[in-house]
């Protein structure tokens, strides 16, 4: 089946490279779950179309460190442009291990700092979270290091540079040796195990600290070979995972906020 992350995995062999840092990718994940889940949730759907809820990209939340969220859908304000923030329903956090596998301690602290701002703020609210786990042993590291050396020539990195991207030329490992990240061998494993220990919660149970589904994607992204969707790897199913967590999150919405 196409997931959103195999559209993350389009978005990035058309742009030639992963831009580990933007929020596009993110942006495309989350509105692809939120189709999906669209199509697939009768009860959400209703809602949307009844005008109840609707959704929003990357809105702050509050307290003195606010975060951003990467999806939200709840109940809007009378002006209907912003979210009524004590009306969360569903929130998605999205994060990528996709290319240096040091920086999992980071984004599961991340994770959890998200999980405790939306327990405090709606705990009835249903909460996703979603890593993509990198698979290859080494990354080119485009945004942060080739780009940056063709600053003054952005042209030549654009009409030189990137149509080699993501399309199979090894050269590019020769050519710019000092641009590369390796990973150990068992760095995946580890990262799936580390995200592993975030806390999910049963259904029914709002009153528990945890997400209704942890969602983890082995991708193989760098940015010399073809992007894919590593889709049965690291143990883990991606197609029947994703069908599983589009029906816990649609029977969570559902028995929350229409059987109550």
């Amino acid at each position: 089946m196409l997931t959103p992350f195999d559209q993350v995995v389009e978005v990035i062999r058309r742009e030639g490279y992963h831009r580990h840092r933007g929020q596009e990718h993110s942006n495309v994940v989350s509105l692809g779950v939120f189709n999906d889940l669209l199509r697939g949730c009768v009860a959400l759907r209703q809602d949307f179309e009844a005008k109840i809820v609707n959704r929003w990209l990357n809105v702050r939340t509050p307290g003195a460190r606010q975060r951003k969220i990467d999806l939200l859908v709840g109940e809007p304000r009378y002006a209907r442009d912003a979210p009524d923030l004590d009306k969360l329903r569903v929130c998605v956090e999205n994060k990528s291990v996709a290319t240096a596998h040091r920086n999992r301690d980071a984004r599961f602290d991340d994770l959890m700092e998200a999980l405790q701002v939306l327990h405090r703020v709606k705990p009835e609210a249903v909460l996703l979270a979603t890593v993509m786990i990198g698979v290859a042993e080494r990354y080119l590291n485009i945004p942060d290091k080739v780009k940056s050396f063709y600053k003054d020539r952005p042209e030549v990195f654009k009409s030189k540079i990137v149509p080699r991207l993501s399309s199979g030329d090894e050269s590019l490992w020769t050519e710019f040796s000092w641009a590369i990240s390796e990973n150990e061998e068992d760095d995946p494993e580890k990262t799936v195990e580390r995200f592993r220990q975030l806390p999910t919660r049963p259904p029914g149970h709002t009153h528990a600290l945890g997400y209704d589904y942890v969602l983890l994607v082995p991708v193989y992204i760098d940015n010399v070979n073809p992007p894919r969707v590593a889709r049965k790897s690291l143990g883990i199913d991606l197609d029947r995972e994703y069908e599983q967590m589009l029906d816990v999150l649609c029977k969570a919405y559902t028995a929350r906020w229409h059987l109550r």
